[in-house]
């Protein structure tokens, strides 16, 4: 078990690194499927080390404080780490303060029964084939590509294949994405923004098209597009392959599974999703009140898609509230009810954050732009990393005399309200009050509903609107009755009673 062990977790790799970087405490992050071997590789880990001069603590991370595609740099932090290796399935993220080793696993994969597949599909398309996969099947492609052209030669064709090529295995935190801030707490936007631009999806040269995606990169020439390859993915129907789907949306794709050694060419159930996304974006173009929730607290540049959004949502006319409660779902969502939808900062991997049973939809910042943004239309593009969003231009506020918008869930013109321009709230709790008291009190038609959604502005408006408002000081109803005095004793026999039970 233990030499398994080492070679696949890739354990005198992971030491030579470790040692290079001087590094003496280490995070070591699992996922929940690879948790049981963690007592295991950390041992083994341990003795490693110690045969080049030991004085490593090595710590293993289990509950990820968000997700575990994600380096976690909330936990490691409580344990003063100085870099994490992370273990499994991997998002890529940049990370923000700490350095991250990447160890993928290595998932079987039968390379004949590949190289017989891809064979197949170059035979009934004459379109080039783009061979992408999860970061779990790396290893095994150099045998791939070996195996391909041996089954090339044998069937005497000469098909035009492209491999994609594994970003890095080793991250280091990006400078040029440092957040600062000032004595206020407010952020100031780097004047190096362009650097980080440049970590977009796809890169432009005088040449060729540099795509990064899922942690694998590859570059087409500035005469090509993407629609003319044939994407080829091996691994499972899993959120690195919807990232593939829904950005490439235009592409013809196949996915080659690994576990059954067949091909898929159905991909309607993501074209289903991306259908529903753009329902969800025409919906949160009616809402009023927005809540941002923050998805990671890690991810290089998080901090600057939450300020754009800000002032995204507030050109818009709309009221914005940020919320920070680690992993979403819809109970801790239903403390929130005013919110009418929410947008999701997180990872491109875990951005798709399935809201049908949350009162309120879950967008991201891609669909927030396309909601929140006048005159902006949806051309089929769909991007999932908020970096490729993060801009230094300042949103523009938009104009009260603008003509009314048409909304296709509720089937009539409307005016977007513009709560900045109606009220200026004070940071002082009179003028709060005051506030309150002037707020519009709008009727339910519903008697016995509790709630009332749809058309407050903020969450003071929310707040007067509903029936039941908590536990306060003023009392409205009826005056009370005098105190009386109360009966005294036990249950079984009070002393105000004729007959007490016999004792």
């Amino acid at each position: 078990m233990e030499p398994d062990i080492r070679t696949r977790y890739e354990v005198p790799r992971t030491a030579e690194f470790l040692r290079a970087g001087g590094y003496t405490r280490v995070a070591l992050q699992f996922p929940d499927e690879m948790l049981k071997d963690a007592a295991a590789v950390a041992r083994a880990l341990r003795q490693e080390l110690a045969s080049g001069g030991g004085g490593v603590r090595v710590f293993v991370m289990a509950d990820t404080a968000y997700n575990s595609c994600c380096v976690d740099e909330v936990g490691a932090s409580h344990i003063d780490a100085q870099c994490v290796v992370h273990y499994g399935h991997a998002c890529m993220s940049p990370t923000s303060n700490l350095p991250a080793f990447f160890v993928f696993g290595k998932a079987p994969l039968d390379v004949h029964a590949c190289a017989r597949s891809m064979l197949e599909c170059s035979r009934k398309s004459n379109k080039r084939i783009l061979v992408l996969y999860g970061l779990e099947y790396a290893y095994a492609l150099v045998d791939l590509r070996r195996t391909f052209e041996e089954a090339c030669k044998s069937d005497s064709c000469n098909p035009e294949v492209q491999y994609a090529d594994v970003l890095c295995s080793v991250m280091s935190p990006s400078s040029s994405t440092t957040e600062k801030s000032d004595g206020h707490g407010d952020l100031s936007v780097n004047s190096d923004l362009a650097a980080l631009n440049n970590r977009c999806s796809i890169e432009c040269s005088s040449s060729t098209h540099k795509y990064s995606l899922g942690g694998v990169t590859w570059n087409i020439s500035v005469q090509e597009k993407m629609e003319d390859y044939l994407i080829f993915w091996i691994g499972q129907d899993n959120s690195a392959f919807a990232n593939i789907v829904l950005t490439f949306n235009q592409c013809e794709i196949v996915r080659y599974d690994a576990i059954e050694n067949q091909l898929s060419t159905d991909v309607s159930h993501l074209m289903k999703v991306l259908r529903r996304r753009y329902y969800l974006v025409e919906k949160a173009k009616d809402a009023n009140i927005v809540g941002i929730l923050v998805g990671t607290l890690g991810v290089a540049g998080y901090l600057h898609i939450i300020e754009q959004m800000k002032e995204l949502i507030k050109a818009a006319g709309k009221k914005s509230y940020t919320l920070v409660m680690g992993r979403p779902n819809s109970a801790k969502l239903a403390n929130f009810p005013e919110c009418e939808v929410f947008v999701y900062v997180s990872c491109a991997q875990t951005a798709l954050l399935d809201s049908k049973d949350f009162l309120a939809p879950v967008i991201t910042p891609f669909e927030a732009v396309l909601a929140f943004s006048r005159g902006r239309e949806w051309t089929g593009e769909y991007l999932l990393d908020f970096k490729d969003l993060i801009t230094s231009e300042k949103q523009e506020v938009a104009s009260a005399t603008e003509e009314a918008r048409f909304s296709f869930i509720k089937g009539a013109y409307m005016e977007d309200s513009h709560a900045e321009e109606d009220m200026e709230q004070s940071e002082t709790s009179l003028a709060l009050a005051e506030v309150t008291e002037k707020a519009l009190s709008i009727q339910n038609q519903n008697s016995d509903a509790i709630l009332y959604q749809g058309g407050a502005i903020s969450s003071i408006d929310y707040l007067k609107a509903r029936s039941y408002r908590g536990l306060t000081g003023e009392y409205e109803g009826p005056t009370p009755d005098s105190v009386l005095v109360g009966r005294t004793g036990r249950a079984a026999g009070y002393n105000d009673e004729k007959t007490q039970s016999a004792r």
